[in-house]
């Protein structure tokens, strides 16, 4: 589904991505595990074609992400910064606005809202302006967005970041449910908690490249310890000051 190799990315004369790769096989759901500046949001926008790598290849179910964006994005729904909604429009409006950009016109693109406004519950939120929403409604709906046209993909960055437990609680279903359905996700997180419960496999990130990989109890028995979080912090090379 996924396939990243030798990614590399500079702000200036700053390396972010130093030679960054990976894999996400269909159906699977990855987490990029990494400390604050360890590059997961940098790698997650340069896979998504929002910034240009220096370096490096991605292909996303077989498009080449890098020099043809347009035609990978097609493949994959992407949630990222919530701050990005259109205040001034209503959610019926932004998903419309989004599923044209996507090909559904019309009754299709209707019947993709209904589905997805059901799917999250938000057929109170419809006809109301994005002003003023909280972070979990504007979770909602930009989850809302990135399952509109039924990709195959989902690309997360810091899901539940600022999230209440009930909003989290519904984010987990639903990327549940999208993984019953054969869905794949590759999201980034700092939360144990989080990739435990959501990952298949995952992918420890240090200094802009991966340093180790595998299940929670592969991690842990790699770094010879009993809990996810010492063996990031062992793998990771971060040293803990008491």
């Amino acid at each position: 589904m996924i396939e990243v190799k030798g990614l590399e990315k500079s702000f200036k004369t700053k390396p972010v991505l130093k030679g960054l790769s990976f894999t996400v096989n269909d159906h699977e759901s990855v987490a990029l595990l990494g400390a604050n500046g360890a590059g997961k949001t940098t790698a997650l926008r340069v896979i998504c074609g929002l910034l240009n790598a220096n370096g490096g290849s991605v292909s996303i179910a077989g498009e080449d992400s890098l020099n043809h964006p347009e035609r990978a994005q097609a493949k994959f729904g992407a949630m990222g910064d919530r701050e990005g909604l259109y205040e001034r429009l209503s959610v019926r409006e932004y998903l419309t606005y989004f599923g044209a950009m996507h090909g559904l016109f019309g009754k299709q693109c209707g019947e993709a809202i209904d589905s997805v406004v059901e799917q999250l519950g938000l057929q109170s939120l419809l006809n109301r302006r994005a002003a003023g929403f909280s972070q979990g409604e504007r979770m909602k709906v930009s989850l809302a967005r990135a399952l509109l046209h039924k990709p195959k993909l989902l690309i997360l960055d810091e899901p539940t970041r600022g999230l209440d437990v009930p909003s989290v609680r519904v984010l987990r279903r639903v990327l549940s449910d999208y993984r019953q359905q054969g869905g794949s996700i590759l999201f980034s997180s700092h939360v144990m908690q989080e990739v435990e419960n959501l990952a298949d496999r995952i992918l420890i990130m240090a200094d802009g490249k991966i340093v180790a990989e595998g299940t929670s109890e592969e991690l842990q028995r790699l770094a010879k310890v009993d809990h996810l979080e010492d063996a990031f912090v062992t793998l990771a090379g971060m040293e803990v000051v008491l």
